[in-house]
C-alpha cells in the first residue's frame, strides 16, 4: 500500500531492546547485580499487579539476590551476551539503520562505586559496537535503563543520596570516553518518570530510605535531573560532535468528557508527565510544579550552582515511549470502567481496542504526542519504543502470522509519516523490541514483541533459537522503501 508521507533520507529505522531485558550472563565476566536482578516472575500473577514494581526493603534485596530459584528471567535474559553476533545480523538483515540499546551500569562498575571500570565489561560493548558497525547500525545508548547496581541501592539509598551524582560521572566518564569513537546519540535515563510509579525501578530506593514519600520522591528526581545535565556536560568535553537525548514515557491523554472539570484534569494530568520533558529542555523547574511544591510544602535540598548546571546542560533531542492513551476525569465513581495497560489504570476510552493486557490501541495519539511536543519544544524528536506485547507460540517449523503486530505498526508508522508531513522534525523511530526479550514489567517472556521469535519460556526452559515472524519481512520492505511502503 504506497503512502502519501514523507520520511527524511535519512530517518533512523530500527528496533530498541535493554541490557537488562536481552543479556542474561547476570554473574558472569565479573557484572555485579543490579536492582532488575530482583525482579521476579509470578506464574499465576494477576497482570494488574506488575512485580517489578514492587517496593523493596534493604533485607528484602539482598534476599533476592541470594535466592537460586529460576524465577527471576532478567538474570538469563535472551542469551544476547553470547548471541549478540547472531541478533545484530539479523537485525541487519531487515535493513535496521540503528539500534537503541543500553549498556548494564554493573558491567562496568559491578558495585557502582569502583575507581576502575570491569575490563571485560568494556570489552564486551567494544565487540557489540564493532558488530554494529560492520553492518552500519547506529547504537543509540542509554546509560541508566532501569539498571543501577544493587549495591549502589542497599548500601547508599540509591538515587535518594547525592553521592549517586559522582558515581554517576565517574560511569559517564569512563563509558563515554571509552566509546566516543562509537557512539554518537546517548540517553541518560529511560522513562525518567517511571519515579511516579516505583522509587525501586526509578530510583534503586530501598524503603528504608524513604521518610517523607511525596518529598523524597521529588529529590530522588532533582538528582536525575542533575545527572543527567552531568552526563551532557560530560558529553561536550569529551565528544562534542555526540548528542545527549532526553527518554519519557509519554502519558498522552484526553479529557473524559465535554465538561470542564474534565478539561482541567486532563490539564494537569498532562503537566504531570511534561514537567519532567520541561526540565530536560528548557533547563529550569517550570511555574506550576513551583507552585504544587509550595501548595504540598516540599522543599528540595539543592546546591547553589545546581539551577546554573541545569540550564547549562539541556538535552540536544527528546525521546519517548509511547504505547496507549489514557483519559482524565475529574471524580471516579462506581460506574467508571476503568482499563490497566502498562504502569498505567485509568479510565477506559470506549473509542478505542485493548490488547490482552489493557493496552489501549491508539495509533492517533502518537501523531498528537508528536505534533504537540515539538510545537511545546521545538527539539528534534526521536521515537525510543513503540510495539505490543502479543501470546505467540512457536515450534520453529510454521512461521508465526502475527498479522495483529503488523497492523499495529503500520498504522502508527502511517500517523508518523502524517506529523513529518506536517512539520514535525522526526529523526527516528525503533520498535520496541525487534526482538523477544523479557517484560520489564512482568519479567516474562511469554509477552512477546519481536519481529523474531525467541524459543524460551518464562522459566529460561527452551533452546532459546531465533524465528523469523511474519512481521521480520514486512518490516524488512518498510524500512527499504523508507516508509513508503507499509
Amino acid at each position: 500500500m504506497a503512502k502519501d508521507t514523507f520520511f527524511p533520507e535519512h530517518f533512523l529505522w530500527g528496533g530498541a531492546i535493554a541490557a537488562n531485558q536481552s543479556e542474561g550472563s547476570w554473574n558472569k565476566d565479573g557484572r555485579g547485580s543490579s536492582v532488575a536482578d530482583t525482579a521476579p516472575y509470578y506464574e499465576n500473577q494477576d497482570y494488574a499487579k506488575y512485580a517489578a514494581f514492587d517496593e523493596l526493603s534493604i533485607e528484602e534485596i539482598e534476599k533476592r539476590l541470594a535466592d537460586k530459584k529460576d524465577i527471576y528471567p532478567k538474570r538469563w535474559g535472551i542469551h544476547f551476551y553470547e548471541r549478540y553476533e547472531e541478533d545484530i545480523a539479523l537485525f541487519a538483515e531487515m535493513g535496521f539503520k540503528a539500534l537503541r540499546m543500553s549498556i548494564s551500569w554493573s558491567r562496568i562498575f559491578p558495585k557502582g562505586d569502583e575507581k576502575e571500570p570491569n575490563k571485560a565489561g568494556l570489552d564486551f560493548y567494544h565487540r557489540v559496537f564493532r558488530t554494529l558497525k560492520q553492518y552500519d547500525i547506529e547504537p543509540i545508548v542509554t546509560l541508566s535503563h532501569y539498571e543501577t547496581p544493587a549495591y549502589l541501592a542497599t548500601k547508599y539509598g540509591g538515587w535518594i543520596n547525592r553521592k549517586m551524582l559522582t558515581f554517576f560521572s565517574h560511569y559517564c566518564e569512563t563509558v563515554i570516553s571509552e566509546f566516543k569513537d562509537s557512539v554518537k546519540y546517548w540517553m541518560a535515563f529511560n522513562e525518567i518518570n517511571v519515579i511516579d510509579h516505583s522509587f525501586y525501578v526509578g530510583g534503586a530506593v530501598p524503603t528504608d530510605y524513604i521518610k517523607d514519600e511525596k518529598t523524597d520522591k521529588y529529590q530522588v528526581i532533582h538528582h536525575l535531573f542533575m545527572a543527567s545535565a552531568m552526563a551532557k556536560k560530560i558529553l561536550k568535553d569529551i565528544s562534542p560532535n555526540a548528542q545527549m537525548g532526553g527518554m519519557l514515557a509519554r502519558r498522552e491523554g484526553y479529557a473524559a468528557s465535554c465538561d470542564p472539570l474534565d478539561v482541567l484534569e486532563s490539564i494537569k494530568d498532562d503537566q504531570k508527565n511534561l514537567f519532567y520533558s520541561d526540565v530536560l529542555v528548557r533547563g529550569y523547574y517550570p511555574s506550576y510544579i513551583k507552585a504544587f511544591f509550595k501548595e504540598n510544602d516540599i522543599n528540595l535540598i539543592m546546591e547553589d550552582t545546581d539551577e546554573t548546571l541545569l540550564k547549562e546542560n539541556t538535552i540536544d533531542y527528546l525521546s519517548f515511549s509511547y504505547y496507549m492513551t489514557v483519559l482524565s476525569k475529574h471524580k471516579i465513581d462506581k460506574d467508571t470502567e476503568l482499563t490497566t495497560g502498562n504502569l498505567v489504570n485509568g479510565v477506559k476510552n470506549p473509542y478505542l481496542e485493548s490488547n490482552e493486557w489493557g493496552w489501549q490501541i491508539d495509533p492517533v495519539g502518537l501523531r498528537i504526542t508528536l505534533e504537540k511536543l515539538y510545537d511545546r519544544y521545538q527539539l528534534p524528536l526521536f521515537v525510543a519504543e513503540n510495539g505490543i506485547g502479543l501470546q505467540e507460540h512457536s515450534d520453529g517449523t510454521t512461521e508465526i502470522e502475527d498479522t495483529q503486530r503488523i497492523d499495529y505498526l503500520r498504522s502508527h508508522i502511517n500517523e508518523m509519516g502524517k506529523a513529518i508531513k506536517n512539520g514535525v522534525d522526526l529523526i527516528g523511530y525503533t520498535v520496541w523490541g525487534p526482538i523477544d526479550i523479557i517484560s520489564m514489567s512482568t519479567s516474562e517472556i511469554s509477552k512477546r514483541y519481536g519481529f523474531i521469535y525467541v524459543d524460551a519460556d518464562n522459566f529460561g526452559n527452551g533452546t532459546f533459537n531465533r524465528y523469523k515472524k511474519k512481521s521480520f519481512n514486512w518490516y524488512k520492505q518498510v524500512i527499504a522503501s523508507n516508509g513508503e511502503e507499509i
